[in-house]
């Protein structure tokens, strides 16, 4: 079926368009083709004149938030189909001098690094080297769990989804205070399980660390190494890391800020999550890497990793209850679950009753906190990195979602007005 691809085009040139598409050489359509055919909106895309408008909402909402104290700084990316329609940065770097962030600061993501991991784990079973459902003691065999029959019931798949069983958060402060981690591994026998593997969610940083051991075993190169080969080179993410080293080697780094009762202090880069937990939250990147990676996660690069193994990683693996969560304040939210690495939240439009799903993940370490949302229907990707903790983040995602969907609003019906004109 042959669809319209609109952009915004002088009016001759939009009359030449619409007389090709009902031109009399396209075949009859039935009335259910028909039906189909306007059920199916014609592609928007993002004209200069839109993309102005988009940059000036962004910047009077960071600016209002950095001149109120709400923020230090930020970075934000919007992803439509293949392009980075918007890339850059707000406030400062370190708020006792004057260096300003921009599209290349980098930040720490936290968090956001599981998405890597689940793809990453992804992009290994594509290649034979591993299976979702393969036992992580048969990788990590100091893992242990109260009993043999438990610690052999875990695979990889629950340590991404967070279902292996343990009580929220096992031994996160170990991970933090640097431990190895396949120390960590065996401490778990010492923790009573809340459940079987598979059959509740409980949040988890130190086991979910245990699929990046998973990968170093079966490739006999660091997680780091892994990544760097798999992932940033190969999307073009230059100033992308998983490393200390590497991010306090950067020339344009967003320091992280605490709150003081008059404002914000600037404090240290930690060494958390870099030594033991690089797949929990080890990774750094610049608001225009993270443009790159969105493009991959709405399937712009099959090279990488095949849309079906993509899927996977997205599909829904276990239910998230509650309702006190952030997300789960959203307008229209509905549902979560959690699948590889990945949240999954449902919503419903309000107006319309239609149905949606966002993909989804935060983050939050030293002081940094991160927010990255896939909109697989409408091919749409926002994040948002911030080098301070702040309570902005909570709603920054569907804020800057209804700015793009006001813009895009807009311009259907400016369009319709046009058709409706020329027919």
């Amino acid at each position: 079926m042959k669809r319209i691809l609109v952009i915004a085009v002088p009016s001759m040139l939009f009359v030449a368009l619409l007389f090709s598409f009902v031109s009399t050489e396209q075949p009859e359509l039935s009335q259910e083709s028909q039906a189909i055919q306007i059920s199916q909106p014609a592609e928007i895309y993002f004209p200069n004149s839109d993309k102005e408008r988009l940059a000036d909402a962004i910047k009077a909402y960071f600016n209002k938030a950095i001149d109120q104290h709400q923020i230090v700084g930020a970075a934000v990316a919007i992803v439509k189909c293949d392009s980075i329609i918007y890339a850059d940065g707000y406030g400062k770097r370190n708020i006792t001098l004057k260096d300003k962030i921009n599209k290349e600061t980098v930040f720490r993501i936290g968090s956001v690094s599981k998405g890597f991991a689940g793809i990453l784990t992804g992009i290994h079973v594509e290649e034979g080297l591993i299976n979702w459902e393969d036992k992580i003691v048969d990788y990590v065999p100091e893992f242990q769990m109260t009993s043999k029959e438990q610690t052999k019931k875990v695979t990889l798949s629950h340590v991404l989804s967070h279902t292996t069983g343990l009580p929220y958060h096992s031994f996160t402060n170990l991970v933090e205070d640097g431990l190895p981690i396949t120390t960590i591994a065996g401490y778990f026998k010492k923790v009573l399980p809340i459940e079987q593997p598979g059959n509740i969610y409980s949040y988890q940083n130190a086991v979910f660390a245990l699929s990046g051991k998973v990968i170093e075993q079966v490739t006999g190169k660091s997680l780091r190494e892994v990544i760097q080969n798999k992932i940033f080179e190969p999307l073009q993410m230059t100033s992308a890391s998983a490393s200390y080293e590497a991010l306090k080697a950067s020339d344009n780094v967003a320091l992280p800020h605490q709150r003081i009762r008059h404002g914000w202090r600037p404090t240290r880069i930690n060494k958390k999550y870099y030594n033991n937990a690089i797949a929990a939250g080890g990774i750094n990147a610049s608001i225009t890497d993270m443009g790159k990676w969105m493009k991959f996660l709405l399937g712009n690069n099959p090279e990488v990793m095949m849309p079906n193994t993509m899927h996977t990683v997205f599909s829904p693996k276990i239910e998230v209850g509650g309702r006190r969560q952030y997300y789960q304040k959203w307008p229209g939210y509905s549902k979560s679950s959690y699948g590889l690495g990945w949240r999954v939240h449902s919503f419903v439009d309000a107006d319309t009753k239609e149905p949606s799903t966002i993909v989804h993940h935060g983050g939050s370490v030293n002081n940094y906190r991160s927010e990255i949302a896939i909109y697989p229907n409408e091919d749409l990707g926002i994040c948002v990195l911030f080098n301070s903790q702040n309570k902005m983040a909570k709603d920054c995602i569907p804020t800057i979602y209804k700015m793009i969907q006001e813009i895009m609003t807009t311009q259907k019906d400016q369009l319709l007005k046009e058709s409706l004109v020329l027919l």
